[in-house]
């Protein structure tokens, strides 16, 4: 799966720029995970934070754009092509920080770029 832009929505996912995804519900390769509470569409930085609820007792997981493989504007559901356990095994987010400063950005980089094409995707 190389090409992907892990900072950049695919052209292919059917998200729209500027469509707001908070609220919808978010599905792992393997189930559902939570819904987004946030994300952001910024160039070359756009990123979802979700809200596991319960599965991870409550924890925030950011996940890049490029991990988005499917909207479904009219079921409300992201598709994201990474199970559960990829999903769990990311980086640590800290859903009280208001930015995602370069720190996060490298993590995140280096965890998810070799999923794709190798570090710092």
């Amino acid at each position: 799966m190389s090409g992907v832009e892990i900072w950049k929505f695919r052209s292919t996912s059917g998200h729209v720029s500027g469509h707001d995804l908070i609220g919808y519900h978010v599905e792992a390769t393997d189930g559902r995970i939570g819904k987004v509470d946030k994300h952001s569409d910024e160039t070359d930085s756009a990123y979802l934070v979700v809200d596991t609820g319960p599965w991870i007792f409550g924890k925030h997981v950011l996940l890049p754009a490029g991990t988005v493989l499917r909207v479904d504007q009219a079921e409300q559901v992201v598709h994201v092509d990474r199970s559960k356990d990829e999903i769990k095994n990311g980086p640590a987010f800290n859903p009280y920080e208001h930015e995602i400063d370069r720190g996060y950005r490298e993590a995140y980089g280096a965890y998810y770029g070799p999923f794709y094409r190798g570090p710092f995707a």
